[in-house]
């Protein structure tokens, strides 16, 4: 069984960050706040709530007058080992408990905690409290010449952040935002431009229009573009949106046919659901992406769809043999529950088949 991510806050780590802190302020007493991080509900706090308390236990440590403080952090920071940029977040957590009165000192101390980590939830504390101020702050990093603190700027305003709070007002509008993924589209780095895939990914669930209109400006640049736009609306391309998948050259089937389809009706929990069948067309079979839903069954014995990619490309074969498992071992993003799932098959959006199955 995998580490749990919380245990990332190792003793080996307070040592570090203690030891990093005495460097530059004589004054900290690391075995008080070290006594104080591993206190008696330690072992019960998951991650994000032991990356608060230690920020929050920080601030009983340092200078009161948060400028002191923060001037100490920033020096410790660049003493840290870069390798701790998750379990580095606790200096951005700081800035976000302690600093959000303080706007422009909270700004660079956020540009300069975000490399090689991220302050990506910190800065949306900011946002909330001072949209404009935050989001002129952000047009600037989207040009600078760190492509950590231009990747902020991405994604600190990603409307649905996981692990974060979320962003209504750039839910219902976001023009600003977009004004920023204008500025990174191009990116010269492959990690701004994810970033910036996955915004547009997470406004596509808002505002699916906005994004199909951007993305018909947008495409056909260059490559790199491309692909962006491809992961920004892998929602929509998942949801079998016709004009989406047109845009990246999926048009509706017509000649396409699926035969010699086999599937083992019955899987028991644990072991495998297989599935086979062929794709065919008099001619070549052309540009497909092929696709796989499961409906799950629910608790409420209704079903829970979700898509899984199988393959996409251009194929210059007339026929080609798809062969495809899925796996009911227990995991822990998802219950199983026995009964009757359902399956289909999709070819550029479109069913070509339907079927039922037992999970015992």
């Amino acid at each position: 069984m995998a580490e749990p991510l919380k245990n990332l806050y190792s003793t080996e780590y307070i040592e570090l960050l203690c030891k990093s802190i005495s460097l530059v302020y004589s004054n900290f007493n690391s075995a008080a706040f070290t006594e104080d991080t591993f206190n008696s509900q330690w072992e019960e706090y998951e991650l994000k709530e032991r990356m608060h308390h230690i920020a929050t236990t920080l601030g009983l440590h340092l200078p009161k007058e948060y400028s002191k403080a923060i001037d100490i952090l920033c020096l410790a920071f660049k003493k840290m080992n870069y390798a701790y940029g998750l379990e580095n977040m606790i200096y951005q957590d700081f800035v976000e408990i302690y600093g959000l009165d303080f706007f422009d000192t909270s700004m660079k101390a956020l540009e300069i905690f975000t490399v090689n980590s991220s302050s990506e939830f910190a800065i949306r504390v900011f946002i909330l409290k001072y949209e404009d101020k935050t989001m002129s702050q952000m047009l600037v990093w989207a040009t600078h010449k760190d492509e950590h603190i231009r990747r902020l700027a991405s994604e600190g305003s990603r409307s649905r952040l996981p692990w974060a709070i979320a962003l209504p007002a750039f839910k219902a509008n976001p023009t600003s935002v977009i004004e920023i993924l204008e500025l990174l589209k191009d990116d010269s780095s492959a990690y701004v431009r994810k970033s910036v895939a996955n915004n547009l990914n997470d406004i596509s669930k808002d505002n699916p229009q906005l994004v199909k209109e951007l993305t018909k400006k947008w495409i056909g640049f260059s490559k790199d573009r491309d692909a962006l736009l491809k992961h920004g609306c892998r929602t929509l391309l998942k949801a079998s949106d016709s004009e989406v998948l047109a845009l990246f050259g999926f048009t509706q089937p017509t000649d396409i046919s699926l035969e010699n389809f086999t599937l083992t009706t019955s899987v028991k929990m644990g072991e495998e659901l297989e599935f086979s069948f062929d794709i065919k067309n008099p001619a070549s079979l052309g540009k497909l992406r092929i696709e796989f839903v499961l409906g799950f069954l629910r608790k409420n014995k209704k079903h829970n769809k979700k898509v899984f990619k199988i393959c996409e490309g251009i194929y210059k074969e007339k026929s080609k043999k798809v062969s495809k498992s899925y796996s009911f071992r227990p995991i822990s993003t998802r219950v199983y529950y026995e009964g009757e799932q359902k399956l289909s098959i999709l070819i550029n959006g479109v069913i070509f088949k339907e079927v039922v199955f037992n999970l015992d």
